[in-house]
């Protein structure tokens, strides 16, 4: 699992996770929303198109395109994926 990120500044909350996705809000649990809608976004996406990456780039990142994978996976299976993502941390995030 990626590791999640916290900063703030000023009133601003931003959550982080491992540089592949972030989300902003005034509170942390407005961040974590922002953050769980970019990233069904993404999963849901490259699950759809089946995502090539062309060889110009290179080789993808393969964890992070695994994660992006199987959230957009639990996500179109109507699966938890609030807990997939935050499932390590405590509270009501």
């Amino acid at each position: 699992m990626p590791a999640l990120h916290l900063s703030e500044s000023g009133s601003t909350c931003r959550l982080s996770l491992n540089g592949w996705a972030s989300g902003v809000g005034s509170t942390l649990q407005d961040a974590a929303d922002d953050l769980l809608a970019r990233l069904l976004d993404i999963g849901l996406s490259i699950r759809a198109s089946g995502f090539a990456v062309p060889s110009e780039l290179g080789p993808p990142d393969q964890e992070c395109l695994e994660f992006f994978w199987r959230v957009g996976d639990l996500a179109a299976r109507g699966g938890d994926v609030r807990a997939f993502v935050f499932g390590s941390l405590d509270g009501d995030v």
